[in-house]
């Protein structure tokens, strides 16, 4: 999962790209003329020291906070009150540029505040969120409804039409007065007061969303004695006992209400019960009955997502969205996910089958459930493909696993990956490790990596990847400072952090937005957004060098022997590369059509756990298995707007995905070739958002995407012509 985190347009998605990434070394007229002679606040200065200047975790309170983002806020506004009472004609240089370099305080003081927010959370910080919602809210609809500032960028776009611009500044003319559209800007003063409204009470509703979630998986915790813990690993049992000890259980053994915790669980505990009790937990999350609970939350969402864009002239809010998509609108990308959904439930049937003739083979006598399923999958595996998931982990030790992905982007991108000395770069925990990033060839410097790979209490769940800075050379050549994100369970003291396969696949996957970062070679900071149902396409196909033999066969080895992976267990794993399609397809799919049909569904009165119960039942959903993301937890589309009808984006960029792995399968060097690693990072990685995105990918490939790959990659029946 991509987010630019530290940007306003992270907690601000109305704006996304509009004001986010800019350079935080700018000096032009403008700001120049700002007083900033008040500005103490560390979370507001320029940043200072090595890489070009570098965030200073070192020296971030909570008592700055607020006083930070207000402070940023008014200095934002002046900038902007400035470009929209310029007295000379609105031109791209005093309209477009200016508003490109404005509020770099407000940004960096962002950069802060999203790591706060997701990676180091507490108590305190969550109720300065809840304070400074609406205020975001507000400042942001003092920009969106300036009529003044939207003129002048009417404006300059309407020039254009007339007078193309060069091609990179015509995008972002175009991209920023699509947005400013979308938004409100034209509408009368009545309308655009509601709209605010609207999007005041739903910034704090997102932010309501988001705390209950975290909430519900920090208290919900299972502990295990020393007699609960058949079928798990030692290193697991050493990880669980430690994170108990830390929690005040010295004795005991802690399954957290997280994925990372979740799911070894459910796939190797012998304890039936606990595994039920475990997945009610993990699946509960914000629907339980209390205090916490975020289905009126959801529903009061919908509502209000539904009269905003009723106020621009739209029958729903998935119509308004995917305007400036590659999906171009809902039907086309229901159409998709409904191409698949078929195939993917058919195969459901034949795992569940598969599971519960295991089960009566061991005498069991069950009837296969949703927390049986990962535990029977396993039996699956290890009798079809004698392949042992525990097996596998043995191979895959985080650290080397970095290596390789530091190898991969040698070699595709040319960068060479160095650890930063202990101590010279601030931090915001002593987890995080830095890396600088510099061209293998000129030794010139890319920017710097940080990686945070442990969940802990206050860190959000799940992987993602974001930036505190992007690369621009608008104003100055600025490098990147991209950040990588997981929640491995730290393991004990001396012992190394082992993961699953798909665990390590998501780990290529984050890294590949950071590599996307890292490539970019545009030049004003707007070009640095993305298109959603395109932005996972590049990480996605990152994925696909975890299984090279050029990966296997140097830092896939043994973590106590140093060996390689044994060829014989490398086939297997090939063997078994669509093993379990069913059912990884359908807990996704499920969740990206629940989230379309909300969108499309009268909001009136809607009762959300009934409309989720209903909606699967005619799509006939397994009863073995449920969504990924239930609707009440499902942050991806209620505590923000980033994904909201837009979660099938995966899918549509999966298409992408199976259909370039093919062009490497298909080249003399395989995914190493360098033609293709050339063309794979000038058309799909480099430009950002500087070009449509369909046509980068008929640049690269010579034709559009065919859904035939992405059936042949999961092993589903190709659809007739």
């Amino acid at each position: 999962m991509m987010t630019t985190i530290p940007k306003l347009k992270q907690l601000i998605p109305i704006l996304i790209g509009v004001f986010a990434m800019v350079s935080c070394n700018q000096e032009t007229n403008q700001t120049e003329e700002k007083d900033m002679s008040d500005i103490n606040n560390p979370l507001l200065k320029e940043w200072t020291g090595p890489y070009g200047g570098v965030p200073a975790f070192d020296k971030v309170k909570i008592e700055d906070v607020k006083p930070a983002m207000l402070k940023g806020m008014e200095l934002s506004l002046e900038d902007i009150d400035a470009i929209a009472k310029n007295p000379e004609d609105p031109t791209f240089e005093n309209t477009i540029e200016e508003m490109e370099r404005s509020g770099k305080e407000l940004d960096r003081a962002f950069a802060y505040y999203g790591i706060l927010s997701s990676n180091m959370s507490t108590p305190e910080f969550r109720e300065i969120q809840t304070e400074l919602a609406p205020l975001f809210s507000e400042y942001q609809s003092k920009i969106t409804q300036n009529d003044t500032l939207f003129q002048r960028i009417k404006a300059v776009y309407d020039a254009s039409l007339e007078n193309p611009l060069p091609e990179d500044q015509q995008r972002v003319v175009d991209l920023i007065y699509t947005r400013f559209a979308m938004n409100g800007a034209e509408l009368d003063a009545e309308k655009k007061e509601r709209y605010a409204a609207i999007n005041k009470e739903l910034s704090g509703l997102y932010t309501k969303f988001s705390n209950n979630v975290l909430h519900d998986e920090e208290n919900y915790v299972t502990y295990l004695n020393e007699d609960q813990l058949g079928g798990l690993s030692d290193a697991f049992i050493k990880s669980a006992a430690k994170i108990a000890a830390d929690k005040g259980q010295e004795g005991k053994y802690a399954i957290t209400n997280t994925r990372s915790s979740m799911d070894p669980f459910l796939t190797f505990s012998t304890e039936r019960d606990l595994r039920e009790k475990v997945w009610t937990n993990y699946y509960s999350r914000g629907d339980n009955a209390d205090e916490y609970d975020n289905n009126e939350i959801i529903a009061e969402i919908l509502k209000l997502r539904r009269e905003r864009v009723e106020l621009l002239g739209y029958d729903n809010y998935a119509e308004w969205r995917l305007q400036d998509r590659m999906a171009k609108n809902p039907e086309n990308a229901m159409d998709l996910m409904m191409a698949v959904w078929p195939a993917a439930i058919a195969r459901v049937e034949e795992e569940v089958a598969d599971m519960q003739a295991i089960a009566d083979e061991r005498g069991d006598n069950i009837t296969i459930k949703p927390w049986d399923y990962r535990f029977y999958a396993e039996k699956v595996r290890k009798k079809k493909y004698d392949l042992n998931s525990e097996e596998v982990k043995q191979y895959l030790q985080l650290d080397k696993l970095t290596e390789a992905m530091h190898y991969v982007a040698g070699r595709l991108f040319n960068y060479n990956f160095t650890p930063v000395p202990e101590g010279k770069v601030p931090v915001y925990h002593e987890d995080v490790k830095v890396w600088e990033v510099t061209d293998k060839e000129t030794g010139e410097n890319i920017g710097l990596w940080y990686l945070d790979p442990y969940a802990r209490e206050g860190k959000r769940s799940g992987a993602w990847a974001n930036t505190f800075r992007s690369y621009t050379t608008f104003d100055g050549k600025e490098n990147v400072l991209a950040t990588n994100n997981s929640n491995f369970i730290k393991p004990a003291p001396g012992e190394p952090v082992l993961v699953s396969w798909d665990d390590a696949t998501t780990f290529f996957h984050e890294f590949g937005h950071a590599l996307h970062f890292f490539s970019s070679n545009v030049k004003y900071p707007t070009l640095n957004s993305g298109v959603r149902d395109y932005t996972e396409f590049q990480s996605q196909l990152l994925e696909r060098w975890l299984s090279t033999d050029d990966v296997i066969n140097n830092y896939l080895v043994h973590y106590e022997t140093g060996e390689p992976m044994p060829k014989e267990l490398v086939t297997k794993i090939k063997n078994a590369a669509t093993f379990n399609q069913g059912f990884a397809t359908t807990e996704y799919l499920a969740s990206a059509i629940i989230d379309m049909k909300l969108h499309l569904a009268d909001p009136a009165d809607i009762d959300v756990d009934k409309f989720e119960k209903e909606t699967l039942e005619e799509l006939n959903m397994p009863e073995e298995l449920v969504m990924r993301h239930r609707t009440p937890h499902f942050g991806h589309v209620f505590s923000g707007e980033g994904y909201a009808t837009a979660y099938y984006g995966y899918m549509w960029a999966d298409v992408l995905t199976s259909d370039a792995a093919e062009a490497f399968e298909e080249a003399p060097g395989g995914f190493y070739d360098e033609e293709m690693a050339q063309k794979l990072v000038k058309y799909l990685f480099a430009p950002r958002n500087s070009m449509d995105p369909a046509e980068a990918y008929r640049l690269f490939r010579g034709r559009d995407a065919e859904i035939d790959a992405l059936m042949r990659d999961r092993g589903f029946p190709v659809p007739e012509k």
